[in-house]
């Protein structure tokens, strides 16, 4: 079973939001920071619902397609790093995912109830990936540093861990690091 703190599509398509949206259908920005939480099961195929309402929510604020596709890979990658590593295929686990649209950009949190990561795996070699010469490790954590604007991995208080990504509305901002 699964929570949805605000059912936003709904709401939108009603036009009933509890809160004003300003802009026009290229460029729509929230007054106010706003929010949405949904904690899921640590089962395969809850990964699809946190994708699906990761890019609804994204929509909602008039994220441009390319970036909300990004997203959904993002949001993909590391939910099925927290079932798989996080929390280890445990069945009673949970995974939370955490939306808010700040001015212009979409923070992301990925929060599961393991350790965390011991080391951060090196980055893939695609050419290796490819010619499928190893098993692939580390590739979901390659994708999301690539798509997002920004990547952090910290542990929670409350035993678990927790990946926040920040993703801009308009075209991805390189790095320093990336360049």
């Amino acid at each position: 079973m699964f929570s949805i703190s605000v059912a936003l599509q709904t709401l939108r398509e009603a036009n009933r939001l509890p809160f004003p949206i300003i802009g026009n259908k290229n460029n729509m920005i929230n007054n106010n920071d706003r929010s949405v939480e949904i904690i899921l099961a640590n089962q395969l195929g809850f990964e699809k619902v946190a994708v699906a309402c990761s890019a609804s929510f994204a929509q909602l604020f008039g994220f441009p397609q390319d970036r909300i596709e990004d997203l959904k890979t993002m949001v993909g990658e590391a939910f099925s790093n927290a079932m798989q590593h996080g929390n280890k295929g445990r069945s009673d686990a949970k995974v939370k995912v955490s939306l808010q649209c700040k001015d212009e950009a979409l923070i992301v949190r990925v929060k599961d109830e393991g350790v965390g990561l011991e080391t951060v795996p090196p980055v893939p070699d695609i050419d290796e990936i490819i010619a499928q010469e190893r098993v692939i490790t580390g590739f979901g954590l390659f994708l999301m540093k690539g798509l997002a604007d920004e990547v952090e991995f910290r542990e929670t208080r409350d035993k678990g861990h927790v990946v926040k990504m920040t993703i801009n509305m308009k075209e991805r901002v390189k790095n320093a690091e990336q360049e």
